[in-house]
């Protein structure tokens, strides 16, 4: 799961450790002890092979069960770190949040053009989804289809807060135009860009993660909050 070029990925580089014999070990070798995860690093893994999984044709839904095996443990050890599947997905959607709003942040804070600040987190949140493709399949709801309707909703206050900072940059980019109605402009821009970027996310998952959502991206927001 990567968050963006700069941003290092918390989980990356987590792997599972192999048992002796299925690496090739010859008999009367010394067998390697798979070492106990620390603290936090089995939830880590869970969560990324649960991200993996979803990457997959055709795994909108992913089960514990298939889950438990890509791990090689049971279920009940994955309920010993997660209370639920839906859990799971929920430490999923904060990654997403996490990752992508601590990026608006820092354009917010370094961006003085609103127009500008728009282009950029737009661009922020689709590059997020195409470095991320099984997070696209969360962050439009395609995983979580048969999941607690929480999870829908909860990505839904995602995007919510996404046009909601696009409104402000893009008022205070209409008032630096000199536009007369400043927060009606906004309200218009940022909607359409809001169904844009959901748009060309859902265009990359159902195309099976061909069509990415960055294509002829520039023109086209160029066109839109310029």
């Amino acid at each position: 799961m990567t968050a963006s070029p700069e941003a290092q990925n918390p989980v990356e580089g987590e792997t599972l450790d192999t048992p002796a014999a299925e690496n090739g070990a010859a008999p009367g070798d010394p067998v390697a002890v798979r070492k106990r995860p620390r603290p936090g690093e089995r939830r880590v893994q869970i969560l990324q092979t649960l991200a993996l999984m979803l990457e997959q044709p055709g795994a909108e839904r992913v089960t514990t069960a298939a889950l438990a095996a890509r791990l090689e443990v049971s279920e009940a050890a994955l309920y010993r770190h997660f209370a639920s599947k839906a859990q799971m997905f929920e430490g999923l959607i904060e990654f997403i949040e996490t990752s992508i709003f601590t990026l608006v942040n820092q354009i917010v804070e370094r961006e003085p053009s609103g127009a500008s600040q728009a282009q950029k987190i737009a661009t922020v949140v689709l590059q997020f989804g195409e470095r991320n493709p099984g997070m696209t399949r969360v962050m439009v709801g395609d995983a979580l289809v048969f999941e607690h309707e929480r999870l829908t909703a909860r990505m839904g206050q995602f995007f919510d807060r996404v046009e909601s900072q696009l409104r402000q940059s893009l008022r205070q980019a209409a008032e630096a135009a000199g536009s007369a109605t400043p927060t009606v402009d906004a309200q218009a821009l940022a909607s359409a860009l809001t169904a844009l970027l959901v748009g060309r996310l859902q265009r990359y998952a159902r195309s099976g993660f061909k069509r990415l959502p960055t294509e002829h991206l520039e023109p086209a927001l160029q066109r839109l909050a310029s």
